[in-house]
């Protein structure tokens, strides 16, 4: 008898079987879970600091001002920014070739010539990347460059004429200016060029043109916080993919950050890191313009310029460009490479090597008024030198010598006399004139 219902039990189970399997698929098709809703991932602030503009970046070290029986000069910030504002809203145009075998005692006869202002800048200015500052009205501006930049309103029945100098590869170009405002120019150009202190200058034959403060210079020294940015801020910055970046304590001083591609050197005591991406390296010879637009725009691109740094030097050929560090319109300059500037190598299509300070000056604690002596005593003292041709020498201004105190995280900045000469800044020391700073150019 149980035999007979077995069949009929089995048929009764499956179905049941079956008809929980399509009740469980369909609760599962039409289960919505209550998931608390995620929380947004943050993107990496990879700006450190702020971005600048060109005209903040290349700015001249120094004006000088000829006038008939007098010659002035400044380095004051202030009045410079005046200028180039002024300068700002004029139209520039007829850009022409003068010369392209200038020496330097030809473009010393220009510099000397009365009722001019001159604009000293320490590297090669590509005009192609100065058009970002001063509009000139032409489409053909040529890949070329030049250190001095003349305002000439000799000619006083007609509009000012610049004058475009290169030192190093003897181009003289000139362009017409067109004053929107002649009353604005007398205003900010010619009398703020006639407000600078007295300068003289340095006679020494058929040597280039020198100019320097006349009388005893007052200048701050100052004692400075030093504020560290977190290292980890630049490996965000420089890495394509921070997460992949293994880090190695090298020593007490040293650390290292890499990945498959790039390395980032870091030496914690000085404050100064050292990045290289080994596979963009090029020895292609680089286009001034482009070698200088890239390395300012990669700087811009996370932020770098945490403090004033201004366009210094560039080799197209080793594809270099380096900015220095600048404070109350002076150079800062340091024993130590890579602490009072920026450099950068450029490489294929990026960077091949990034090495700079990753501090800031912070609070200004003690500032002290210091007095220098004269840029004629200075000149006269090194003329009277044994050890050195003062011919050769190129340039003799005021800067700051970097002093670090590592214990108590301070900077100090010592006002004192430099002066160039073979490509290399030195630091005056009337006891010892070969002693101090010395920096090179790459």
């Amino acid at each position: 008898m149980g035999l007979k219902y077995i069949e009929t039990i089995k048929s009764i189970v499956l179905l049941l079987l079956v008809s929980l399997s399509v009740l469980f698929t369909l609760a599962v098709w039409n289960y919505s879970p209550n998931y608390e809703p995620m929380e947004q991932l943050q993107t990496v602030d990879i700006s450190i600091s702020e971005k600048k503009a060109i005209d903040e970046i290349i700015k001249p070290y120094k004006i000088i001002t000829n006038l008939k029986d007098q010659v002035l000069g400044s380095t004051d910030t202030e009045k410079v920014d005046r200028i180039l504002t002024e300068m700002n809203t004029w139209d520039l145009s007829d850009l022409h070739l003068v010369s392209q075998d200038m020496n330097k005692f030809d473009i010393a006869k220009i510099l000397r010539q009365p009722s001019q202002m001159t604009f000293y800048f320490t590297g090669e200015v590509p005009m192609l990347v100065y058009d970002n500052v001063l509009l000139v009205d032409d489409v053909n501006i040529p890949e070329a460059t030049f250190n001095r930049l003349v305002i000439d309103w000799g000619q006083s029945t007609q509009a000012p004429v610049i004058h475009l100098l290169s030192e190093m590869s003897g181009l003289h170009y000139q362009m017409q200016v067109t004053l929107p405002n002649k009353t604005s120019f007398l205003r900010n150009v010619v009398d703020v060029g006639q407000s600078f202190d007295e300068y003289a200058e340095i006679d020494r034959g058929n040597a280039p043109f020198l100019a320097v403060p006349k009388d005893p210079i007052t200048v701050m020294r100052n004692t400075y916080y030093q504020e560290e940015i977190n290292p980890l801020r630049f490996r965000d910055a420089l890495f394509s993919d921070p997460n992949a970046v293994r880090r190695n304590l090298v020593d007490s001083t040293h650390e290292e950050y890499g990945d498959d591609h790039a390395f980032m050197n870091v030496d914690t005591e000085i404050k100064r890191l050292n990045y290289v991406m080994p596979a963009v390296e090029s020895q292609e010879i680089a286009i001034p313009s482009e070698l200088l637009l890239n390395t300012i725009d990669f700087i811009n691109e996370h932020g770098g310029w945490t403090d004033e740094y201004r366009y210094a030097y560039m080799n197209p050929i080793s594809r270099y460009v380096r900015f220095q560090l600048y404070v109350d319109g002076l150079p800062v300059f340091s024993d130590q490479s890579g602490t009072s500037e920026i450099t950068e190598t450029w490489g294929n299509q990026r960077v091949f090597k990034y090495i700079r300070p990753y501090y800031t000056l912070d609070v200004n604690i003690e500032p002290v008024q210091e007095t220098l002596p004269s840029g004629v005593e200075v000149a006269e003292a090194l003329r009277e030198s044994e050890e050195l041709d003062f011919d050769l020498i190129e340039e003799i201004t005021p800067g700051y010598y970097m002093i670090r105190d590592v214990e108590r995280k301070l900077i100090i900045l010592q006002p004192c006399w430099y002066y160039l000469i073979k490509g290399n800044w030195l630091r005056f020391a009337p006891e010892e004139l070969q002693g101090g700073d010395e920096i090179g150019l790459e």
